[in-house]
């Protein structure tokens, strides 16, 4: 994933947030990333299906609608 440093840098954002100590997960990210832990794994996936997401040529609709 070295190519892809957008989808790097949101993989770390994830997994930073969803593991953030060692409690969670014994690695960080760049040691996570060397070895392909379940943990960075995960992380990927989650990046991936975010870029996907935010990608799309869709019109975002407020979530808050003011009066």
């Amino acid at each position: 994933m070295q190519h892809d440093t957008q989808l790097r840098a949101a993989a770390e954002a994830i997994y930073n947030e969803v593991y953030p100590s060692e409690d969670w997960s014994p690695l960080p990210f760049a040691e996570a990333e060397r070895y392909g832990t379940i943990h960075y794994r995960q992380a990927v996936g989650a990046a991936q299906r975010a870029k996907a997401v935010l990608s799309r040529n869709e019109v975002q609709l407020p979530l808050i609608t003011l009066a």
